[in-house]
């Protein structure tokens, strides 16, 4: 295998996280005879700094001759003034509208760390195997934001949210498609007592269900329901479908169930290249760009390194190196090498660099 990936570092704790996902692919591409050609390019506050731009042209170009897309974090307090005309979150919608990133794909998978720092009773934990579908390129993000003055003197915000049939069937139908390779349950999570795009999302997504995937088991969930089922009873959950905004809430939610929002995963997802049935994707942590510890080496890597296991499988096809990445990181985890954010008391912390390089070794062990 020879792929080309395009590589953001960002802001913050991303350049870091990269280095060491980075160092991981090396040692597949080591272990299993691959070629990984690693081109970088400028997102977020960084490329503001240099460009002016949160997503410049080059970067851009970039992503379309890549195979997949490797994404560090965007943000930071330098850029938080909500009044600015380019913030660092503003290239990062932006390349996931021009990569036509329409699916977002969160697995939470519970490992023997969640059982030292979840809150959640042992009980709770075992068996929690879900992945969360978000919808990534419409609702609340994507639509117009107006800010006025009304007629009464008082500031006045409004921000539209707004979805096609088409945009839920999509999404729907990558949400089906997965768990036929799961355990054949979707959870479809809307607010359908309240909103009306809530309404459409239920009324489209039975429909897909019903005709595409008989076979699957399907049922719906209001939002806040859904929220407390999640630490009540997260064994329930295969694969839940949601649009933009309740996606965005609930994942962040679930990594508590993981034990740490940095071990989490991302993939986005499109259709397939014309000529093909590879999805090119975009492969990030599901965590921020944490400023307030950025450059200490206390960021923990294993989200973005388990990201890179996604793109493996996901847009190269390359499941067996996937399997020895996962397996990997959970022998590292399990023989105490973490992170500060997952670290027992009393027990030494490792660094984002000695976390990297122990999974890298492990990887090249690997029989």
């Amino acid at each position: 295998m020879h792929a080309h990936i395009a590589t953001l570092p960002g802001d913050g704790v991303g350049p870091e996280v990269i280095d060491e996902a980075l160092r991981v692919l090396a040692a597949v591409g080591d272990r299993f005879g691959h070629r990984f050609d690693i081109e970088y390019g400028l997102i977020g506050g960084a490329a503001i700094e240099t460009t002016g731009h949160s997503l410049p042209v080059a970067t851009a170009n970039l992503t379309h001759r890549a195979h997949a897309v490797l994404l560090g974090a965007v943000g930071g307090p330098k850029w938080d003034d909500p009044s600015l005309a380019e913030r660092p979150e503003r290239g990062l919608l932006a390349l996931r509208r021009i990569m036509g990133t329409y699916a977002n794909i969160r697995p939470v998978r519970v490992s023997g760390v969640a059982r030292d720092f979840s809150p959640l009773r042992p009980e709770r934990l075992a068996g929690v195997d879900l992945v969360v579908v978000r919808e990534l390129t419409g609702g609340l993000y994507f639509g117009k934001k107006r800010r006025f003055t009304g007629k009464d003197g008082d500031e006045v915000a409004s921000d539209d949210c707004t979805y096609t049939a088409a945009e839920v069937e999509r999404v729907v139908r990558t949400a089906g498609e997965l768990a036929r390779t799961r355990r054949h349950k979707v959870t479809s999570v809307d607010k359908a007592n309240v909103l009306e795009t809530s309404r459409l999302w239920r009324s489209v997504a039975e429909g897909v269900m019903r005709d595409e995937f008989p076979d699957v088991t399907y049922d719906v969930m209001l939002v806040d329901a859904c929220a407390m089922h999640l630490m009540m009873n997260p064994t329930r959950f295969d694969v839940i479908v949601t649009e933009n905004l309740f996606g965005d809430i609930l994942t962040d939610e679930a990594a508590v169930i993981a034990g740490s929002i940095g071990l989490l995963p991302s993939a986005s997802l499109g259709h397939p290249r014309t000529g093909g049935r590879r999805r090119v994707g975009l492969y990030e942590p599901i965590h921020g760009s944490a400023p307030d510890i950025a450059g200490q080496g206390k960021a923990n890597p294993v989200g973005t390194v388990l990201s890179v296991a996604m793109m493996l499988r996901t847009s190269l096809e390359l499941h067996d190196e996937a399997l020895a990445v996962e397996q990997a990181v959970d022998s590292a985890l399990e023989d105490g090498w973490r992170t500060p954010d997952i670290t027992l008391p009393g027990l030494r912390a490792h660094s984002t660099a000695e976390v990297g390089a122990e999974i890298a070794q492990r990887v090249q062990r690997m029989r």
